[in-house]
């Protein structure tokens, strides 16, 4: 692990005695979610790893310095509307470093933070992937080839659902990741339990952690995605998430809208035109991501 890193007392002194130990990203709350329910959900995911028997390891960036296990304090001024912070990828952060900047980071410079610290799963909401007509826009996430890269086991409810799906999880077979799906053999699409597409299932977290195993006898150097799909009573109704995803993308064409600017208008417009369900959805997703993450870090742990 790069000296550049800082990882707080209490997740060393836990992989120091090979506790169970969960990674959360912080663009969830520093970009993802409204103030003041944005700190509110990540102080909450914390308690809710400690009361599971658990050691959180919230990842963000303080003053160009990467930590791992973000304090309290830190995640309130990260969430702060009075503090500048920037949405930093793994290219951002020589950038963010040199400046000093404060960042959330997104999911695949967590992954990588969270793997130099030693720590073996993390939990997050939804993932990017390749967006719609990347096929002559070439825009894709880097969340996709930096999983490719890092081995690691990330629990998600899937791909978001403004993504082209499919695409994403072919790219996810060119580049060896594995996938599956938790308890389901139709992978989740974030707002909606079933994205149409299939994948492979596992029954529980100790099969997860099994195929981590199996990865690492193997020398895989890719990540394990685990999708798990939110819970039925707090999907959008896959009618009204299809109806107002077609509205949001007329709404984008009309105003021009692209690149990385385009993911934000469209999960934005189907804030408001759901009259907040998708936020609702949002939450629940990340909870149960991070139950099912807690199971799977004390099943790697034994």
């Amino acid at each position: 692990m790069s000296e550049s890193i800082v990882v707080s007392e209490t997740v060393r002194a836990a992989l120091d005695e090979r506790r169970p130990v969960v990674a959360l990203e912080s663009t969830i709350f520093t970009h993802g979610l409204t103030r003041p329910r944005n700190v509110e959900v990540a102080l909450a995911a914390e308690q809710q790893l400690r009361d599971a028997g658990v050691v959180p390891a919230t990842v963000g960036v303080v003053e160009g310095v990467p930590v791992v296990g973000l304090s309290a304090p830190q995640i309130r001024a990260l969430g702060d509307a009075a503090t500048p912070v920037v949405k930093i990828g793994i290219r951002d952060l020589p950038v963010v470093a040199v400046k000093r900047l404060h960042g959330g980071t997104t999911v695949a410079a967590t992954a990588l933070l969270a793997h130099r610290a030693g720590v073996g799963v993390f939990a997050t909401g939804g993932l990017g992937g390749v967006h719609r007509g990347a096929a002559t826009t070439f825009d894709e996430s880097a969340d996709i080839v930096a999983l490719s890269s890092i081995p690691i086991v990330v629990v998600s409810a899937g791909v978001k659902s403004v993504l082209d799906i499919a695409a994403t999880l072919e790219r996810f077979e060119t580049l060896g990741v594995t996938v599956v799906g938790f308890r389901t053999t139709g992978f989740p699409g974030f707002y909606i339990r079933d994205s149409g597409c299939a994948v492979d299932d596992i029954d529980s977290p100790e099969d997860a952690a099994a195929l981590a195993r199996a990865r690492d006898d193997l020398g895989l150097r890719s990540a394990v995605l685990v999708g798990n799909p939110v819970d039925p009573a707090a999907q959008v109704d896959p009618e009204l998430h299809d109806r107002v995803l077609d509205e949001a993308e007329r709404e984008a064409t009309t105003a021009r809208v692209r690149g990385k600017d385009l993911t934000p208008f469209l999960l934005e417009h189907m804030h408001r035109a759901t009259g907040g369900r998708t936020l609702e959805t949002n939450v629940a997703a990340y909870r149960g991501n991070v139950a099912l993450a807690a199971e799977i870090a004390k099943a790697m742990a034994r």
